[in-house]
């Protein structure tokens, strides 16, 4: 059980989202993806939202994905809002601003948002929503969806800003992967369409394209809180449905891991 109260204010803090990623495919690809698992197997969870817009709005809220069993006494919750009249966990960090994102920045965090997925594209009003959080967020071409490189190309703009930060300072590095989501029929030679083995082979991809910056967080002058997990799955024809939301297993169950890099 992790005091989040001794990690806030310690550690740098890196979040990312495996879009669209399914936890069943995470679990098939557990021994090959030594960057993301190299310390411990995927936790399987139940996202908030069914689709990036509306997860990701409960994740900057402090509702992480929580476990997917009946024993919700048992979930300590690694961040909440201040004074709802709620019963909280001493392990609980408690933020006094309307998301996690402004409460680290209140904390002395500079927050930085790499985008992917259309909705941190900031093209127009509503994509500006959750990039708007932070107080430095980026979006490119080449971090989008139709970009086979994309998460090598998010990762050297990732590496380019940790080498502008002081040694010192406070981070929050927020990163939303887009090569996981659809389409992702390119990392699979000759494939038509997206499947499980296309995810399959765009997640080993993704865990490579990780670690780079993995081992520059590791340099820094502060032990790294890393969270990672998917914000929903997605359908690949089971029970006749395709895409994501929607309500079926395979989007809300979804991979989770925290550890310390």
């Amino acid at each position: 059980m992790t005091d989040m109260n001794t990690i806030v204010g310690s550690h740098d803090l890196l979040m990312i989202t495996l879009d669209t990623l399914r936890y069943d495919v995470a679990k098939l690809e557990e021994q090959n993806c030594p960057n993301l698992c190299g310390t411990g197997p995927w936790e399987k969870r139940h996202t908030p939202g069914s689709f990036t817009y509306a997860a990701h709005h409960a994740f900057f809220g402090g509702f992480m994905p929580t476990p997917a069993n009946t024993n919700k006494a048992s979930h300590v919750r690694l961040f909440h809002s201040r004074n709802t009249g709620l019963k909280t966990h001493p392990h609980t960090w408690l933020f006094d601003t309307p998301d996690i994102v402004s409460g680290f920045a209140a904390e002395g965090y500079r927050t930085i948002c790499i985008g992917g997925v259309i909705f941190f594209t900031k093209k127009n009003p509503l994509a500006k929503v959750l990039p708007g959080y932070f107080q430095q967020s980026y979006w490119r071409m080449n971090f989008g969806v139709t970009n086979p490189n994309s998460t090598e190309h998010q990762v050297q703009h990732a590496l380019k800003l940790l080498e502008q930060s002081a040694p010192d300072e406070k981070l929050f590095l927020f990163l939303n992967v887009s090569a996981i989501h659809g389409p992702n029929r390119y990392f699979v030679e000759g494939a038509r369409e997206d499947s499980v083995e296309t995810q399959r082979a765009a997640l080993r991809y993704v865990d490579e394209a990780l670690g780079p910056l993995f081992d520059a967080m590791r340099q820094r002058s502060r032990p790294t809180f890393c969270l990672a997990f998917s914000d929903h799955g997605t359908a690949y024809g089971e029970d006749g449905y395709q895409g994501h939301r929607l309500a079926h297993d395979v989007v809300w169950n979804v991979p989770y891991r925290e550890f310390i890099l």
